[in-house]
């Protein structure tokens, strides 16, 4: 595990940024950590929607 320190010299505002990129979902290559990001952002999606509902 990386300790804080190492963390703390890194200079995360370099990283590229992605937001609502649209990506291609291959279920045949698929494997089970794909599959379970894969319901898990869309369990996120259905929160998202039902909390913009009550506004």
């Amino acid at each position: 595990m990386t300790d804080k320190n190492n963390l703390e010299k890194i200079n995360f505002a370099q990283l590229p940024i992605a937001k609502n990129e649209d990506v291609e979902f291959s279920e045949e290559l698929a494997d089970e950590a794909d599959r379970q990001a894969a319901r898990r952002a869309a369990a996120a999606d259905q929160r998202n929607e039902i909390s913009h509902e009550s506004d």
